[in-house]
């Protein structure tokens, strides 16, 4: 079985960028200098053999295993930058100004990676789409200005602009990868005509689209090519949803299209709701699509767009295969919980289970063994942490950062990926960190709530008699009934020796004559409405309140207080309660409803949702509850 070869991942954070190497030993590598500075963004070359870093003043180019400097470029306020598939170009994007000479500012500029020699440079505005798109080969270089595709040969930047094609109401262009390299135009809905994808032969702009499909609601998409460059699948969206059922907009449609031309449908879905994610398997054959209102419904397509799998339906937004296909995480982050299962392709079941709470970005490592993940600010500003997980399930390494900004894996080529074992590899040992996070995390002990006491009765000893334990049982010591329910009677020493209970707070009847209160006790007493201040002033000018009526409370059969003529009249029936049941039939009740709830607990557990060991123990009494349940019918 071939070892995994070493891995490494860079992080950025508020006050360094570090370069930390992988399982086994995730110790910072001593040769990497870091900057003095806050860095602006990092990026790797597709190959892994390069990597650099934005500061304030400049970008520093190094080369990736052995940490060397390679060129340091003085751009002061780069905001980002991305190398070429090879590794050969590394392009640049700061944010545009207006020069004092009234010219256009070229923002965007392409740099040979080996000697830092400027080679051309763009006007680019938005920063989304920013970069030029590359071939794999790097023979040709794609991007869209206003509706023109124009290309380039980078080995020739100088004969500028080489081939193009103009699209009416082009939006958005994607090359894709491969050995025929070919491009997909969307243009947006416009003035009541549909919206399209049109696709292209790079080399044969010239002539018609391979491919093209029309679709109304589509004001944007998202595509995304097959590694083979042979399929592209296209997801439409509006801006505004018409149907208010969503604040992000509507999903117009789902398409999967062939850049030959011989193949296209749209995708259909049996569940109402969003798009949440989609992603190509490595081997270009299949893909899965995460859609739905929550919880959501996970699928696994083949290239003809037929159902292979169904996962269920769970809380998750995000999809990703691991580098060889192996592997399929899918998980919930953003909003959701952060929980993510992983799945064998081979056998399509689930693997493990791993709580990733709070994180906003999750990456395979380049061998497939490995899952990252990161809290990430400024989308959680606390307790930003960089995790690495087994693909069985254990947590390997922790790294806490005080203010992370960018983590990910150093890439590896494509050709020397290596292959994932027949049987998933064991678990190593974890790393130090991981006990010491443990340690530093541990949970204090959840304190049981009890019932709500209202403030003036808080602290007294009646509060024992509503309070519960994890179980639902009452306190040690409050009084129960025999079906297991606590009683609503009396704590020992709040009744009267009359048998009465004292309600705090509440007055003796009848009330006593009280005098108007001092000008020390009006001070300190709050405004009231004008309708209690003349009631106040009438009752003062009498010399006396209005009696109030006492608060009766019924104990087993005594009320406190003189019984009102309705109680007189209508005496109370022996053996039902308030409802008109009696005993039996109320505890038969209560049994059935507490059957009900085992029953969605253990309808949960078939759907692989985790429970509580609360829950858990609820289930355990199943058998003691109808046993009881059964005796009860044979009293009867």
């Amino acid at each position: 079985m071939a070892s995994a070869p070493s891995q490494q991942y860079a992080f950025r954070a508020q006050k360094a960028l570090g370069l930390v190497g992988g399982t086994p030993n995730y110790e910072p590598l001593d040769h990497f200098q870091a900057p003095d500075v806050p860095a602006r963004t990092f990026q790797y070359s597709a190959d892994g053999r390069l990597f650099a870093y934005a500061v304030p003043s400049g970008v520093r180019i190094f080369q990736a295993e052995s940490a060397q400097l390679l060129q340091e470029l003085p751009l002061p306020n780069i905001v980002e930058l991305k190398f070429s598939p090879r590794g050969t170009y590394l392009s640049t994007w700061e944010r545009p100004i207006k020069l004092e000479d009234g010219a256009q500012h070229k923002n965007l500029r392409v740099f040979s990676a080996s000697t830092g020699e400027e080679l051309v440079a763009f006007t680019q505005k938005s920063l989304e789409g920013w970069d030029l798109q590359y071939t794999l080969s790097e023979s040709h270089a794609v991007r869209l200005v206003g509706q023109e595709v124009q290309v380039f040969h980078p080995a020739n930047w100088a004969a500028g602009v080489v081939d193009k094609l103009k699209v009416e109401g082009a939006t958005s262009v994607v090359l894709s990868p491969g050995l025929n390299p070919s491009v997909a135009v969307f243009a947006a809905e416009k003035k009541g005509a549909p919206a399209s994808v049109k696709i292209y032969s790079l080399t044969g702009l010239a002539g018609p689209p391979t491919c093209q499909k029309t679709f109304f609601k589509a004001d944007k998409s998202t595509i995304k090519w097959n590694n083979l460059g042979t399929q592209v699948l296209v997801l439409t969206q509006t801006e505004v949803d018409q149907a208010n059922k969503s604040y992000y907009g509507e999903t117009g449609g789902f398409y999967l299209l062939s850049a030959a031309g011989n193949f296209d449908c749209r995708i259909t879905l049996d569940k109402e709701g969003p798009i949440h994610d989609f992603a190509w398997s490595p081997n270009s054959k299949e893909f899965g699509v995460i859609y739905g209102y929550m919880p959501a419904k996970a699928m696994l397509f083949d290239q003809r767009a037929r159902s292979l799998h169904d996962f269920g339906t769970a809380f998750t937004n995000f999809i990703s295969f691991n580098p060889q296909g192996r592997l399929i995480a899918l998980a919930g982050f953003g909003n959701l919980a952060g929980k993510a299962d992983i799945y064998d392709r081979r056998s399509l079941t689930r693997v493990t289970s791993i709580d990733a709470s709070n994180s906003s970005h999750c990456e395979w490592s380049p061998c497939g063994r490995f899952l990252l993940t990161a809290t990430l600010s400024p989308r959680l500003r606390v307790d930003n942490v960089v995790k690495v997980w087994h693909c069985t399930g254990p947590l390997l390494h922790v790294h806490p950062i005080d203010e992370l900004y960018q983590a990910s894996w150093r890439p590896i080529p494509v050709d020397a990926l290596p292959p994932f074992p027949q049987v998933i590899p064991p678990c190593p040992a974890p790393a130090p960190s991981v006990e010491a996070h443990a340690a530093v995390a541990k949970p204090a002990p959840a304190r049981v709530a009890g019932a709500y006491r209202p403030p003036g009765a808080r602290g007294l000893e009646a509060s024992l008699v509503y309070s519960r334990d994890e179980s639902g049982s009452a306190s040690p010591g409050a009084p129960s009934t025999p079906n297991g329910r606590y009683s609503r009677s009396p704590a020992p020493g709040r009744i009267k020796g009359n048998g009465r209970r004292h309600v705090p707070g509440a007055p003796t009847s009848p009330s006593p004559i009280r005098s108007p209160p001092a000008d020390s006790e009006k001070r300190g007493r709050k405004k009231k409405g004008k309708k209690d201040a003349a009631a106040g002033a009438a009752a003062t000018a009498n010399g006396a309140e209005s009696p109030r009526p006492s608060i009766e409370i019924q104990v087993n059969g005594t009320t406190n207080g003189a019984a009102s003529p309705v109680n007189e009249s209508v005496p109370p029936t022996p053996g039902l309660d308030a409802n008109g049941l009696d005993p039996m039939a109320k505890k038969v009740r209560n049994l059935n409803k507490k059957l009900k709830a085992i029953e969605e607990l253990k309808e949960k557990q078939k759907k692989g949702e985790r429970l509580e060991a609360t829950q858990l123990k609820k289930i355990e009494t199943e058998a003691e509850i109808r046993k009881e349940l059964t005796g009860l019918d044979v009293t009867s």
